[in-house]
């Protein structure tokens, strides 16, 4: 059992590096070329599922004293396939100049351009930030003055008020 375990590790070792070599030519083709390779990868990568699912039944099979032993070996076989799947996607959908090119348009420099008024926004926004918070200080200070001579005001007003009385009812 553990001999059709290894073979399938061989398999699944040929398998991935061959998968591995593709990944990294995917994103320099284009066109017809790059459609078909992602195929083929897609198939070994379904092929390489296959293998791991009957490397999974080989390893429950396995007599319990030897069992930890695959099981942590085919755990790292899947650590691995799912990071040659993502290696994949990424690959598919990795830029090249001509897909830049369908995105932005022709004019590769519309891209400067743009980049260049957003920083004017954004620094254009900044200053009227500032401003704004300069214009809130300042109505809290005006308010704070304010709010000190209503306060003097009332005061002068009930000292007076309160001498006026005193003066009436002396008589």
């Amino acid at each position: 059992m553990s001999s059709d375990f290894e073979t399938y590790e061989q398999d699944f070792g040929t398998l991935t590096a061959d998968i591995t070599n593709k990944i990294g030519r995917i994103p320099k083709l284009s066109g017809e070329e790059k459609t078909q390779l992602v195929l083929n990868v897609d198939k070994q990568l379904e092929e390489v599922r296959e293998l791991m699912e009957q490397m999974d039944l080989e390893v429950r099979e396995i007599p319990a004293q030897s069992r930890a032993m695959y099981s942590t070996r085919l755990r790292s076989y899947k650590q691995e396939m799912d990071k040659l799947e993502k290696d994949f996607k990424r690959s598919r959908i990795a830029y090249s100049d001509e897909v830049r090119t369908e995105l932005l348009g022709e004019d590769a420099a519309s891209s400067e351009s743009q980049r260049a008024h957003l920083l004017d926004n954004t620094e254009m926004l900044e200053r009227s930030s500032r401003r704004l918070a300069a214009g809130y200080q300042i109505a809290v200070e005006t308010g704070a003055v304010c709010v000190s001579q209503c306060v003097g005001t009332s005061r002068t007003v009930h000292e007076k008020c309160q001498s006026s009385a005193a003066g009436h009812l002396r008589y």
